[in-house]
């Protein structure tokens, strides 16, 4: 008997390891010019530290035409797998410039001593990833309503 396995996107990061996942919220606002973006919390997140911990914080990059436009980062959570932010960004994106904008998202390990190492990442946009894509559609389709989803970190 011969079996054939189909695996998402999704479900191969997961078998690469798991590096944690991120619930954040996006809403655009069209009138004004601006996409919302609440880090609300992350768990699961993969160690990087000695003590078996990481001291997590979120940094998010809007690119247009694949430049750097714009970085928002939130506080430092220090020793924990599972901090909770609660923190709110705006980015001013016109409507005629949102199909060319994407946000690169990434939780990193805060280090006292040399460089903060990656510890996962996503890119939101209209194109791309099909979780990342659905989210952001979706914060499209519902203008002004806070969309929230959890996404999964890569690397």
């Amino acid at each position: 008997m011969k079996f054939t396995i189909l695996l998402t996107a999704d479900m191969c990061y997961i078998f690469q390891g798991k590096l944690g996942e991120l619930l954040l919220s996006l809403s655009y606002h069209p009138t004004a010019g601006e996409i919302s973006v609440v880090m609300i919390k992350a768990k699961d997140l993969k160690s990087k530290d000695v003590n078996g911990t990481s001291d997590p914080y979120v940094k998010a990059w809007l690119m247009q035409s694949g430049k750097k436009v714009e970085k928002r980062k939130t506080t430092t959570k220090m020793r924990t797998l599972s901090p909770v932010w609660n923190e709110s960004f705006t980015f001013e994106v016109p409507f005629e410039k949102m199909r060319e904008s994407s946000l690169v998202v990434s939780v990193m390990d805060f280090d006292n001593f040399g460089r903060n190492e990656l510890i996962g990442k996503f890119v939101l946009a209209h194109k791309g990833a099909p979780m990342e894509t659905r989210h952001w559609n979706e914060m499209m389709q519902k203008s002004k309503q806070p969309i929230a989803q959890w996404h999964l970190l890569r690397d």
